[in-house]
């Protein structure tokens, strides 16, 4: 059985970041350009059936609430690093295999950034994520009622699992 969690989300400019957390965010995508000159990404659409709700996650260092999600690591199975992000970025834990629903080019980070996108139905949360230096908030929401500064990436794989929008080729 899945826990629910709701964060009130209190912003007056939601979408805008200081210039130093607009930095700290070129530089983390530069520094793996550098490392991986292609990059791989997971993403996890975590639903909550019971409530009809989903996970998001607003960084500390790029706008808008998110799924939850990062870079695979040398030698982590897409599976694996979704795992340890999901554990990472939100204290949830998978209890069944994520379903891979569609994988996408992530032009907006580069031109070398895949991203795998999966379907998390079944897990555990046992503690709300408290923010860090990483997240600086994170909560389930309602699908009817998501936060305005969602990231338009973010509607668009909500609107492929729920309304049954065909999956882009693009994050």
């Amino acid at each position: 059985m899945a826990t629910r969690v709701m964060v009130n989300v209190v912003n007056s400019d939601p979408l805008h970041l200081s210039p130093w957390s607009r930095l700290r965010g070129h530089l983390f995508h530069f520094y793996f350009l550098l490392r991986r000159p292609m990059t791989l990404g997971v993403r996890g659409l975590v639903h909550d059936a019971e409530t009809n709700s989903v996970f998001l996650i607003r960084h500390t260092y790029v706008p808008g609430w998110q799924l939850p999600g990062g870079g695979v690591e040398v030698g982590e199975t897409f599976v694996e690093s979704l795992t340890r992000e999901l554990e990472e970025e939100g204290n949830i834990t998978i209890v069944a295999p994520p379903v891979l629903r569609s994988i996408h080019l992530n032009k907006q980070a580069t031109r070398r950034d895949h991203v795998g996108f999966y379907l998390i139905e079944t897990f555990r949360q046992d503690q709300p994520k408290a923010p860090d230096y990483e997240i600086a908030e994170a909560g389930f929401f309602p699908l009817d009622a998501l936060p305005e500064n969602t990231t338009p990436a973010t509607r668009r794989r909500i609107s492929e699992v729920f309304e049954g929008v065909a999956a882009s080729p693009y994050w």
